[in-house]
């Protein structure tokens, strides 16, 4: 063997040893966990808490749009839904996609975000899940600003220290670990839940009529904003001006994110009319791609 050769073999030798000590995650990356997370906003309270939930290898997918594109079948290594809480039930469509979807996945989470009562929500979640054939393995709360237009001024609720940043750190943590946990719910939270279905008359989830129950003011310089923030599809351009009809979710989006305020009760009181909230790390163009009605092209 000349010199050159014997060169040449002692790199061969020197490059093997570096590569059989090289770590092995260098050498065979696992793979990712892919994780997808389903939400609904109206405000951007929940739509803040996905995002905070997700990490490089999670796809944020908005129910309204999913709907919207017929699409039902949801597969990947961990599914998470978050939701709000309306009446301490999930929004109208958020319940449709829970009884039409075929959700697959090894490890499945929800987390409901509310504002002043959650009662037994995670009780009602389960079992609308449970009905539809599917099992969330860890369900909990988290409380956000309230927006509730006709009991809260936006104004003094934006002011109360809710410990978003602490209990976002303690579930992400528990997600992390795959945590098989449903937050627990106790007797009286239920009994306040069936006192307040009975009161209100109403069947779940609620239906309600847009043309019935908001107004548009004179004021309306017909942004359109409304038009596309609306996860219905209730509001649109006509010869008159703009107008709204059809079933709503009662979600607030058409009146909280219209800049001239100039979306009403037409038969609730508010609590302060000049008032008005959407999460301050969520944009209006955030809310408009998450519920954006208009045909696909």
């Amino acid at each position: 063997m000349n010199r050159r050769e014997a060169i040449k073999q002692m790199g061969l030798i020197a490059g093997g040893i570096m590569l059989s000590a090289m770590p092995v995650s260098l050498s065979s990356c696992s793979k990712m966990k892919k994780r997808i997370i389903l939400y609904y906003t109206a405000t951007g309270n929940s739509l803040y808490v996905a995002r905070q939930l997700a990490d490089d290898n999670t796809e944020l997918l908005s129910i309204p749009q999913l709907i919207k594109e017929n699409r039902y079948d949801i597969e990947a290594d961990e599914i998470g839904l978050v939701y709000p809480v309306y009446g301490h039930m999930p929004p109208g469509l958020v319940w449709k996609y829970l009884e039409k979807s075929n959700l697959k996945a090894p490890y499945k989470f929800a987390v409901a975000t509310y504002g002043n009562r959650k009662c037994n929500a995670v009780e009602i979640l389960d079992d609308i899940a449970r009905k539809n054939g599917k099992t969330f393995d860890y369900i909990a709360t988290i409380v956000m600003v309230d927006n509730w237009l006709p009991n809260f001024d936006m104004n003094e609720q934006i002011k109360i220290d809710k410990r978003i940043p602490e209990n976002l750190t303690r579930i992400k943590s528990e997600l992390a670990e795959q945590m098989l946990w449903h937050e627990p719910v106790t007797e009286e939270e239920r009994q306040i839940h069936n006192d307040f279905m009975q009161q209100s008359g109403r069947s779940a989830p609620f239906k309600q009529r847009s043309e019935e129950e908001f107004v548009i003011h004179d004021n309306c310089v017909k942004c359109g904003i409304c038009t596309h923030v609306c996860p219905k599809g209730n509001y649109a351009f006509t010869s008159e001006g703009i107008k709204t009809h059809g079933d709503c979710d009662f979600c607030f989006a058409c009146i909280q994110n219209c800049p001239q305020k100039a979306i009403g009760f037409s038969r609730i009181t508010e609590v302060n009319p000049n008032a008005r909230y959407r999460n301050e790390h969520i944009s209006v163009m955030d809310i408009k791609r998450a519920n954006d009605q208009s045909p696909l092209m």
